[in-house]
């Protein structure tokens, strides 16, 4: 297994992490938050599929599947390739409503696809090319992937720890 391998197989985990979070909630459920501050499950999920959409596309130099989709209404937002959760306040979080699991789900199912389908044209060689040179040291595509899949995979635990309060 190359280095490839291993980013493909971990993203492609993110999605059923995800799914055994918010999977059959109603939209109440997903606007739950176990205190005052804190995140809900629809915010999260919608987060870790924002964010990985937003740097994904940026490295690949395509279009966020979230404007393309027309994704923004379903979560009660505007489209904004900027609104990704990073630098929400809790007003902000709570703005983020889901109009259901499914929309949260199918969502993340196209980011995935996306991602995944990018992914599959990569050499082991382009994991070394700089992203972003505003870091000490400078981001490589390699380190940038391995830190999308870390930020979702936290995220998505997250999530699961919220749905067991909840208690569904």
């Amino acid at each position: 297994m190359d280095a490839i391998d291993v980013l493909r197989e971990a993203h492609s985990r993110v999605p059923g992490l995800a799914r055994r979070a918010a999977e059959g909630l109603t939209p109440e459920q997903l606007a739950w938050a176990p205190a005052e501050g804190a995140n809900p499950i629809g915010w999260l999920v919608w987060h870790l599929a924002r964010g990985q959409d937003a740097q994904v596309a940026e490295v690949a130099g395509r279009p966020q599947v979230y404007l393309e989709g027309g994704w923004a209404v379903r979560f009660g937002r505007e489209p904004d390739a900027d609104d990704t959760g990073y630098g929400h306040g809790p007003d902000d979080v709570r703005a983020v409503r889901p109009e259901s699991a499914q929309a949260l789900l199918d969502y993340l199912d196209a980011v995935h696809a996306a991602t995944a389908a990018w992914l599959g044209t990569l050499a082991p060689g382009d994991l070394d090319r700089v992203v972003d040179e505003a870091w000490d040291p400078p981001v490589t595509l390699g380190a940038r992937l391995v830190s999308i899949v870390d930020d979702d995979v936290q995220h998505a635990g997250q999530a699961a720890y919220v749905r067991g309060l909840l208690g569904a």
